[in-house]
């Protein structure tokens, strides 16, 4: 027997087994890191951003088919307008309104279109960032999955947020850290910054970053700081204009 021949069952038997759909996106909530090694290994992203868009249309629209969700999605298109300093006239109230009975349908919609194209945008930016700056080889199938996979994470934050929606009669996040600190008022800058900081988001970007550690070969921790980093001045920035904006 060759040496070819030896070698060939030694190097099989040290990649990850393959997983399917359900043990990949299982796998992505308990053990990422074994898991981003098999989808690493074997990149398939269809199926992933396939699950994920159907959870999350069905979860959201679920609550939004409700009389509770439509009354929750008029407050929020109105806490979201007078927060930029706008003030709503009848009309635009009464197309909030009728905003509101297709709501179900357009989020389904616009699900199909946002998950995929964010995950591309996220895998351009990783691709720049580790390819081009970092002279790391992955390739655009295998970081994409990554991508893809650790959106399972946002497909569970849908779930979970869906009876907490129902039950506060609102759609504000259920899981942002503004839960914490109920006396803070939710108008003022500090009120703004916590509740955008989501704890399913934070989760993700863990998530991603350990995915994305195993693809490059890198350790876990600064991609993960770099990331939160970024996200926390995102926030910072974003609660800052609706500050000001709601001013003015």
């Amino acid at each position: 027997m060759s040496e070819a021949n030896v070698a060939q069952p030694t190097q099989t038997m040290l990649s990850p087994a393959s997983k399917g759909l359900v043990a990949r996106a299982v796998g992505v909530l308990f053990s990422p890191r074994a898991t981003y090694a098999a989808i690493v290994t074997r990149p398939r992203a269809l199926g992933a951003l396939a699950a994920v868009i159907a959870i999350v249309a069905a979860a959201t629209s679920a609550f939004l088919a409700t009389e509770v969700g439509k009354n929750a999605y008029v407050d929020q298109a109105l806490n979201t307008i007078e927060g930029y300093g706008v003030t709503v006239t009848d009309q635009m109230m009464t197309r909030i309104e009728a905003q509101a009975q297709y709501a179900p349908y357009v989020t389904t919609a616009a699900q199909v279109v946002v998950v995929p194209l964010t995950a591309v945008i996220v895998t351009g930016l990783a691709l720049a960032i580790f390819n081009a700056l970092l002279g790391g080889d992955g390739t655009f199938k295998q970081t994409f999955a990554v991508v893809a996979h650790s959106y399972f994470i946002v497909a569970l934050g849908a779930v979970f947020s869906l009876p907490l929606f129902y039950m506060n009669k609102s759609m504000a996040s259920p899981t942002s850290l503004s839960v914490f600190f109920r006396m803070v008022d939710e108008g003022t800058f500090l009120g703004l910054l916590l509740g955008s900081i989501d704890l399913f988001r934070v989760w993700w970007i863990v998530s991603l970053s350990i995915g994305l550690g195993v693809l490059y070969k890198k350790r876990t921790g600064p991609i993960a700081w770099s990331l939160l980093g970024l996200y926390l001045i995102l926030v910072l920035i974003f609660a800052g204009v609706r500050t000001a904006l709601s001013g003015a």
